[in-house]
């Protein structure tokens, strides 16, 4: 029997192959919002203190690390009074002493300024965009020398404050966090201590966007570019189980742990909706034998990854300001593209946005198919009535990005027909009817 197509019937079926490809005008409008002009002015008074060391003086209203988090906090503070006290803003500290590393000269507060925008449906889901406060001279425990760390990090810590600026003007679904971590360049304190306090206050982490060095375009290497950035992720959590890792070598899945699926978000909606840009998937926790921001929480089980400039420029990081044999040496304003650190700025919103607005994960998603021509996926059924439905994805065993979709309705299995299990990784998207979609779940298990 041959099934009629009427022209209702043919645009209702192409409505549902591409019910999750529709484009979220909203985004456009987060990435209109987004100011060069106000993340300049933010670079630039937190360069005005002078150096933002861990250990530099706190107690002054114009020098070191205590100013610097006291004008962090008063600019959420000023953000929530314009949003009818949408974020809660507080400190979160940890205390620091010599015993915990060659960093740190005497006993001192690692004080992060975390600001919480709660979601309406999912409070204690949450999406995190850090920036560090501090800054260093040549020596990390040097903490007199000025160090305006311009770019390291008043980049990134500006480009939070903005997009706190922008997204608060919205409500979302989960919640957003926008913080100011300290003790980076001591050991990651910072971060430590606010992955600690996510755990022990049971946090459900969505995923974590560190940002750290996001304004610099003239790459040390000669290379001067002001549309490519990097993704670092790490390939699978090292809170992994001997059974998982097990597993892995017969069904697959050594690059699809929950930070490469964050990754892999974060390059498809930069592609979609800022075109402009070159995201580049980087398949390492971070740069060659140093860390980030992003580690703490990874080494607790959350996702994350760092966001930053494709090409770093070494006589810019770490060092005194001086000139020596005619190279400029130190972190100045000077060295920041501001409308570079705007367009990695738009990068964060729109993929906190993405994901605030998105339903969660689905769970327990199960793959099956062994010697047949096709692919069987199960997954648990959510009961958010804001679901529309599910969307597969799947991807050839060398790509590093989900190449082909579809969308399979509102239902907990699903049979792919004449797809061989063999040839492929696949995943399961939950789709909002807002048009969002979840992070991609991996299979965690096999029937």
């Amino acid at each position: 029997m041959k099934m009629k197509f009427t022209p209702l019937f043919f645009i209702a079926f192409l409505f549902s192959l591409n019910i999750s490809a529709q484009e979220n005008t909203e985004l456009y409008d987060i990435i209109d919002e987004v100011s060069s002009e106000r993340i300049e002015k933010d670079i630039t008074k937190l360069v005005s203190f002078g150096t933002r060391n861990t250990f530099s003086d706190t107690t002054s209203t114009t020098r070191g690390i205590g100013a610097a988090r006291r004008w962090i906090k008063a600019e959420f503070d000023n953000i929530s009074n314009n949003c009818k006290n949408c974020l809660e803003v507080f400190y979160q500290k940890e205390i620091v002493t010599p015993e915990d590393g060659s960093r740190i000269p005497h006993k001192a507060a690692v004080v992060n300024v975390v600001a919480i925008q709660r979601g309406t449906k999912n409070p204690d889901h949450y999406v995190i965009m850090s920036g560090d406060i501090d800054s260093r001279a040549s020596s990390a425990t040097d903490f007199t020398t000025d160090a305006p760390g311009a770019n390291d990090n008043a980049s990134g810590m500006a480009g939070t404050i903005e997009a706190a600026r922008v997204l608060s003007n919205y409500k979302f679904e989960n919640s957003i966090v926008y913080v100011g971590l300290s003790g980076e360049e001591q050991g990651l304190f910072g971060g430590k201590g606010l992955a600690e306090y996510a755990k022990k206050n049971n946090w459900n982490i969505i995923g974590v966007l560190n940002n750290d060095m996001i304004g610099n375009i003239d790459g040390v290497d000669g290379v001067i570019d002001n549309r490519s950035f990097r993704i670092f992720s790490e390939p699978v959590p090292p809170t992994e189980t001997e059974r998982e890792r097990k597993m892995r070598r017969y069904y697959g899945g050594e690059v699809d742990g929950i930070s490469r699926q964050l990754a892999r978000y974060i390059h498809k909606t930069t592609k979609e909706y800022l075109p402009e840009m070159n995201p580049m998937l980087i398949y390492r926790l971070d740069r060659f034998s140093r860390g980030g921001h992003h580690k703490p929480f990874n080494d607790l089980g959350f996702a994350g990854v760092r966001i930053m400039e494709a090409h770093e420029n070494y006589n810019r990081q770490h060092q005194d300001i001086r000139t020596e044999n005619g190279i400029e040496y130190g972190d100045v304003l000077e060295g920041v593209n501001f409308k570079y650190a705007e367009k990695l700025t738009e990068v964060n919103a729109i993929n906190l946005a993405s994901l605030a607005w998105a339903p969660l994960a689905p769970e327990e998603v199960a793959i099956g198919g062994v010697v047949e021509p096709s692919t069987k996926l199960k997954w648990i059924k959510s009961n958010n009535p804001n679901i529309k439905g599910y969307k597969i994805y799947w991807r050839d065993t060398t790509s590093p990005t989900w190449d082909y979709s579809r969308y399979v309705g509102d239902v907990s299995e699903v049979n792919l027909e004449g797809i061989v299990i063999d040839n492929y990784y696949f995943g399961v998207v939950a789709v909002g009817k807002n048009g969002f979609e979840s992070l991609v779940s991996f299979p965690k298990s096999v029937f």
